[in-house]
């Protein structure tokens, strides 16, 4: 009986000593254990948000540099929905021949949807640059699939396949690089303070030179 009350009593002790270490180790490690971050990840130095980007090339100055052969190219992604020739069927998307200059939804018979149609404004080269980057954001709620070109030389090109289809309009002047002044406006030459002092200085010097001939032919 004593035995067993002695083998009792080390197997309690142990159990509450196994106890007491699992608290203390369990404060130990929690007060080690950092809190975690309101905000999950961290800044890499150097590396922009893929939402940063940079800054969109106007479409003028794409159009200047246009390739149409490219263009036709690009627009092999459209066929399967869009015809391009003059007098063409709809498809699933509608006939394309001179869109440029047109309103949003000037394709008779063609069943737009709303959203497409209810914007004003006509297909400007802006516009159509527009809606080929997203269609989904030009127009929300467009019952049109595709997901946009990224590339904007693809952009130009197609855009400048699809003027050359029955729009034929002028491309728009690309922004100049340096203004010209305006007209009657005086020009002002950053070196010309520094050259009217020197002529000023060199026209004392000959005024010195020839008060001294004088001075000398008067003794």
């Amino acid at each position: 009986m004593d035995k067993n009350n002695t083998i009792a009593g080390w197997v309690l002790a142990g159990g509450i000593a196994a106890l007491g270490f699992s608290i203390l180790s369990g404060k130990y490690f929690h007060a080690d254990k950092p809190e975690r971050p309101e905000t999950l990840g961290y800044v890499i130095e150097g590396v922009e948000s893929a939402d940063a980007g940079e800054a969109e090339v106007p479409m003028s100055m794409m159009l200047a540099n246009a390739d149409i052969a490219a263009g036709e190219a690009v627009f092999k992604k459209c066929v399967a929905c869009h015809t391009i020739n003059e007098g063409g069927a709809n498809g699933i998307g509608p006939n394309l021949y001179d869109s440029l200059g047109k309103p949003h939804g000037h394709v008779a018979g063609f069943a737009y949807s709303d959203a497409l149609a209810s914007i004003e404004g006509d297909w400007n080269f802006d516009n159509m640059n527009a809606w080929l980057i997203s269609p989904r954001k030009y127009a929300p709620g467009t019952k049109m699939t595709f997901a946009g070109l990224s590339k904007p030389e693809d952009r130009a090109n197609v855009i400048a396949y699809m003027n050359a289809q029955g729009s034929n309009l002028p491309y728009p002047e690309p922004p100049a690089e340096d203004a010209a002044p305006a007209e009657g406006e005086d020009i002002v030459d950053a070196g010309a303070p520094a050259a009217a002092e020197q002529a000023a200085a060199a026209e004392q010097v000959a005024e010195e030179s020839v008060a001294a001939d004088e001075a000398a032919a008067a003794e």
